[in-house]
């Protein structure tokens, strides 16, 4: 930000949200997005006055789900590729 312009809510917004989600620190968001440490956690404070409005529920509730489906695909993929290497380590060694 940094020229004077005032932030729109979408972008204070999407903040609270990386702020919140990314696993980034505090710091790190604000120095990406040009603003100041005090900023962003005065944003996240407002944000957790307000609460969580119910549509970001049914989105984290969404996500979560997705999350969870992909894990389990990944859980696979990951057993198969097990078994594979310990197959052609054993074929291998012969």
């Amino acid at each position: 930000m940094g020229n004077g312009n005032r932030p729109t809510p979408e972008f204070r917004r999407e903040a609270v949200r990386l702020a919140l989600t990314s696993g980034r620190t505090r710091r790190e968001i604000a120095e990406d997005l040009g603003i100041g440490l005090s900023t962003l956690t005065r944003w996240l404070s407002r944000e957790r006055d307000v609460g969580e409005p119910v549509e970001a529920s049914v989105d984290l509730h969404a996500e979560l789900k997705r999350l969870r489906r992909e894990n389990a695909v990944l859980k696979q993929e990951r057993d198969i590729l097990k078994k594979a290497a310990a197959f052609f380590a054993k074929d291998a060694s012969r």
